[in-house]
């Protein structure tokens, strides 16, 4: 019986080391998704710090049908209730926050996938809709489609970066350098020697898993680096910051 193909290409492009670039969505804003989505390969939508709620988080991911991005969404903690409502909208993955053990990997990843390969309760009523297929083509299709996207953001974590990535079902890791440096007591000081140490060691760590490799890149030379040491997921920013690098694009060479 030949499986079915899944909804979005990323995970093969990932396999193959293609870099792919996306950006995070704070801004309760279909409008705003639909014009990241003509450009880039996803689009997280952040459930954890933005001010999206569910209703508006459902119009964000259909949003991008019709383009090129795959919809994932970013919720506010490790807990499968609130996964479980995005991918049911029709969101192909979740990026779960501070994943500090191979305990929380697992739950991570089980709580994206239905019975026997995970715990994902029925319910998709609106994902169908979202990819433009049948319930029963969503559901042969769903468990390899959907991304489990984890967040290694804290010392723990890269203290025990062997065993997380040693958990099956992770589909991608990204390094949250923000929060790895505000969990050793240096928030906003990402450049430190001792922040930059320990994003090496995880880079090393998740490499040697194999797992895919993902962080933010906040230019083109930082961009080009991290692809020269094997990350595959580049976000290019936030909504926020997207807007103001291209405001202060606009006013470039204007005298004011």
């Amino acid at each position: 019986m030949t499986t079915p193909a899944p909804f979005h290409d990323l995970k093969q492009k990932w396999r193959e080391g293609r870099p792919t670039f996306g950006a995070i969505a704070t801004i309760p804003s279909i409008q705003t998704v639909r014009i990241m989505a003509q450009s880039l390969d996803w689009i997280i939508v952040d459930l954890e710090h933005g001010p999206i709620d569910l209703n508006t988080a459902h119009g964000m991911i259909m949003a991008t049908a019709g383009t090129p991005c795959t919809p994932l969404v970013r919720i506010a903690a490790n807990e499968p209730w609130l996964a479980k409502a995005p991918m049911d909208f029709g969101a192909m993955g979740i990026n779960f926050p501070m994943i500090n053990s191979a305990d929380d990997a697992y739950k991570a990843a089980r709580s994206l996938r239905y019975p026997t390969q995970g715990e994902r309760l029925w319910g998709p009523f609106h994902a169908p809709f979202r990819w433009n297929v049948g319930m029963p083509d969503y559901m042969a299709r769903a468990d390899d489609s959907m991304i489990c996207m984890i967040t290694i953001e804290h010392i723990d974590a890269v203290n025990r970066i062997g065993e997380i990535m040693a958990t099956p079902g992770i589909d991608i890791a990204v390094i949250g350098v923000g929060d790895l440096a505000t969990s050793i007591g240096k928030r906003g000081q990402p450049g430190d020697p001792e922040v930059q140490a320990l994003v090496a060691k995880a880079e090393a760590g998740i490499l040697k898993s194999g797992v895919p490799l993902g962080g933010a890149a906040l230019n083109a030379e930082m961009g080009n680096a991290m692809i020269q040491r094997g990350y595959v997921a580049l976000a290019l920013g936030f909504d926020w910051s997207l807007f103001q690098r291209g405001i202060a694009a606009a006013f470039e060479g204007i005298r004011r």
